[in-house]
């Protein structure tokens, strides 16, 4: 009797912002028959285009996409319900024999979709006493305290974010511990997982990131918030919170600007990727690849098929 067909494999292409991900992505799900499952937090957001470098339809390569443009910008969204959109999508794309294959830069997103995580309970007293201090307080100033009480944590989280900000302060007085002692821990969910990591060096990522911001206002992000605005994306919980976006507010409010707003979306966004590295590079399970190695597809294929060939640098 023939053998059962293998389930696909989970691959999931990680790396900082403007590393060539999505290139990557889009050559792998062509070889393997696969498809994609978008794992960045802002690009599930309709309209919310340019500013997160969503790749356009005619671009796909008429490839599936899942999770992109499913919600719209007043509409939160939180890592827990994520986590079950996207494995949801796993479940389906590997029920029809096919391979998903996860893209995106939200590392903690990624993280708990591909390893076993076990959300924290909520108190809503303690919520909404904490949000009532951020409305107050501002999210700087919880931020520092999170820093004095859980230094990992808030140097993963970014002082504006004041959601999440929140929710580790929330975890920290309910279970006692850090916030980082309740995040994933590195025992894949599924054991056919695999994760390739694209590294690039450090002043070529800076220059692309520049290059990739300059890009976004010239292609009319100016344009797109606006538009955004009319549809509520100032009241958005997590939506208004998007790199860019904020900055692109300041400006057509007076206080920025286009050029003070490029150069502080540029620093935000390199700070961001060094955010998104801090959760990587500690990850023994991730084989890096170069993002300029004319070889990096056929390796990735050994890698995803099984050739030996370790983790780390090739």
């Amino acid at each position: 009797m023939p053998s059962p067909p293998t389930t696909p494999a989970i691959v999931a292409i990680v790396g900082p912002t403007a590393s060539g991900k999505t290139a990557l992505s889009l050559d792998l799900a062509e070889a393997l028959g696969g498809e994609i499952v978008n794992t960045d937090a802002m690009q599930v957001y309709r309209g919310m285009d340019i500013g997160t470098a969503k790749l356009p339809p005619a671009e796909r390569r008429g490839i599936p996409h899942h999770l992109l443009d499913t919600l719209g910008v007043r509409d939160p969204a939180t890592v827990a319900e994520f986590q079950g959109w996207a494995r949801a999508a796993i479940a389906d794309i590997r029920g029809r024999g096919a391979t998903p294959l996860l893209v995106g830069g939200s590392a903690l997103y990624t993280r708990a979709i591909l390893d076993r995580f076990e959300f924290p309970g909520t108190d809503p007293a303690v919520r909404a006493r904490l949000e009532a201090e951020l409305a107050e307080a501002g999210s700087p100033a919880l931020h520092a305290r999170l820093r004095s009480l859980d230094p990992e944590s808030a140097e993963r989280i970014e002082i504006e974010n004041g959601r999440r900000v929140v929710r580790a302060l929330e975890v920290i007085e309910i279970t006692g511990r850090p916030f980082s002692a309740s995040l994933p821990v590195q025992e894949y969910a599924d054991p056919r997982t695999v994760q390739l990591g694209v590294t690039v060096d450090r002043a070529v990522l800076e220059r692309r990131i520049e290059a990739r911001v300059r890009q976004m206002f010239d292609d009319g992000l100016l344009a797109e918030v606006e538009r955004l605005l009319g549809e509520g994306l100032a009241e958005g919980r997590t939506a208004a919170l998007a790199i860019g976006y904020r900055q692109a507010r300041a400006v057509l409010a007076g206080e920025l600007t286009p050029d003070e707003a490029i150069e502080r979306t540029v620093i935000a966004t390199r700070q961001f990727a060094r955010r998104q590295l801090a959760w990587w590079r500690n990850d023994p399970r991730i084989t890096w690849l170069a993002y300029d190695d004319p070889d990096r597809v056929a390796k990735a294929l050994a890698v995803v098929r099984g050739i030996p060939a370790g983790t780390g640098r090739w």
